[in-house]
């Protein structure tokens, strides 16, 4: 009768129960491991082979079939060495599984010691959905295996420690879960940023609403400075947000010694990004970019200078926040829920309006066209930054502190609005809520059809300002949408204004 053990597989960001079946039937001496897995899986038998020899165990010299159960679903991944150690030897009697309701996890070196893993914490999720009580994983992925509450985990070095744990119900050391400190005052902060007074309250609404941002100013206003201090005025992730991030980061193999992930993400990749770097792919799928900015911000400074092709890749995953990555052998959905900023020049050499500037109409018309009028349709707030008189000392500053009051009692009431449905902001308002929770009075709504008329406004960008429109009231505390959040949100869009008026749409 075969033996069976349990592991895990990845399913994009998700892990999926795998059973591991181990048989001996009669026949010339001979490995076969089924079940679609990888070469990773197939070169498992010789370093079962030799890790089990080293340790002192007998390799059966007659045929013997491992089968990964359920075998329509593709596996890769060294993991699967432990498990199919385990019921291997399970199987030839050589030791008895008294431990119920356990899960393995775990590479095998050639002298029996387990070497860690990628994509533990998705796999210690999926044994705590299963009822599987106790995992068994590498000491090195302990930590993060631990993050699970509710599941008892066991760190092993060798192959010797999983066995005496398995016969006898002893564990080498107890893992706790580590949970970092994060202190309260964060490193950069808007303190620093002097002026720009209402740029910065646009950026409040953005981070309080989770709406996408652009800035448009010459070399040396400040944009990327200000937005590298985006992440001090957001709120803190919650709990479900922070196992979400880790998960990715544990699949991408970027989890640095298995601790929660707890500030939300903050990706600037560069301007020669290519498109599978930025949205995900390669040969196994592995998430990209933007699916690393979950939760988080993703900044693309100088974003014009992005190849067109990898920008119009981003309209998909901003509108579905989710990206489908479909390859030959494989096809992964990762979750893509982040923040756009973005920064670029007004023109090729960034002084458009200066004497200095000596760029052509065509040379700007082109430079701007590369961001395309789908994309700038989904960036919510598209604002012009200027030089500020470093000299001037009546400058109005903001500190970080103050602003994340602001925003985190905005986000207070789209958490409590929205208790009931799925979206954490207002970012994420669909039709029918929008419906529901942005009304209008007569003359607000007046208003809002003019600018409709005049501008031409597609209707995403009408539902973009009425989202805006309810961060601004929510920023000020008040339930309804007045006539002054409208005329706000639609002084949102300068880049937009500025190409109807010069006739360039």
């Amino acid at each position: 009768m075969a033996s069976i053990v349990h592991s895990f597989t990845i399913n994009g960001v998700d892990g999926q129960l795998i059973n591991v079946e181990a048989d001996t039937i009669c026949g010339n001496p001979s490995v076969s491991i089924v079940g679609l897995g990888d070469t990773s899986v197939k070169e498992a038998k010789e370093r079962i082979e030799a890790a089990l020899s080293f340790c002192g165990f007998q390799f059966p010299d007659h045929r013997l079939i491992m089968n990964l159960a359920p075998s329509h679903i593709k596996k890769s991944g060294t993991h699967f060495d432990l498990p199919m150690a385990i019921a291997l030897l399970a199987r030839t009697n050589q030791i008895k599984i008294n431990q119920q309701s356990v899960g393995l996890i775990g590479e095998l070196s050639l002298n029996g010691e387990i070497r860690p893993v990628t994509g533990v914490l998705p796999m210690a999720i999926a044994a705590k959905e299963n009822q599987i009580t106790h995992l068994i994983v590498p000491h090195s992925n302990a930590t993060e295996a631990a993050l699970v509450k509710g599941l008892q985990v066991i760190g092993c070095e060798t192959l010797h420690q999983v066995i005496l744990f398995l016969q006898k119900g002893i564990i080498p050391k107890p893992t706790a879960v580590f949970y970092e400190k994060i202190g309260r005052q964060p490193q950069l902060d808007f303190s620093d940023v002097k002026g720009q007074q209402m740029l910065i309250e646009y950026l409040t609404i953005a981070s309080a609403g989770g709406h996408n941002f652009l800035m448009i100013g010459p070399p040396g206003c400040g944009k990327s400075m200000i937005a590298k201090r985006i992440p001090s005025i957001l709120t803190p992730m919650t709990e479900t947000e922070a196992l979400e991030v880790t998960k990715i980061y544990s699949v991408a193999n970027l989890l640095q010694e298995g601790r929660l992930i707890q500030k939300r993400p903050f990706r600037a990749p560069h301007h020669n990004a290519s498109t599978n770097s930025l949205i995900g792919g390669g040969t196994r799928s592995m998430p990209g970019e933007i699916s690393l900015a979950h939760n988080g911000i993703l900044f693309l400074d100088e974003i014009a200078e992005f190849s067109k092709k990898t920008l119009d890749a981003l309209r998909q995953p901003m509108e579905d926040r989710k990206v489908t990555i479909s390859r030959v052998h494989t096809t992964n959905t990762y979750p893509s829920n982040f923040m756009l900023v973005a920064a670029m020049n007004p023109c090729p050499c960034g002084y458009f309006g200066q004497e200095k500037c000596r760029c052509t109409d065509y040379e700007i018309l082109k430079y701007r066209n590369k961001l395309s009028g789908p994309i700038l349709d989904r960036i919510d707030i598209q604002k012009h930054v200027s030089y500020v008189n470093l000299f001037d000392d009546s400058q109005a500053v903001t500190s970080s502190e103050v602003i994340l009051e602001r925003v985190t009692a905005a986000r207070f009431m789209q958490q409590k609005r929205y208790m009931d449905t799925t979206i954490n902001c207002n970012a994420e308002l669909t039709p029918a809520l929008i419906k529901k929770h942005c009304l209008l009075d007569s003359e607000t709504e007046d208003l809002l059809k003019k600018a409709y008329e005049h501008y031409q406004y597609s209707g995403r960008t009408i539902h973009k300002f009425l989202k805006i429109a309810r961060t601004f009231a929510d920023l000020d505390g008040f339930p309804m949408i007045r006539k002054k959040d409208i005329q706000a949100a639609l002084h949102s869009r300068d880049l937009d204004r500025e190409k109807i008026s010069l006739g360039t749409l």
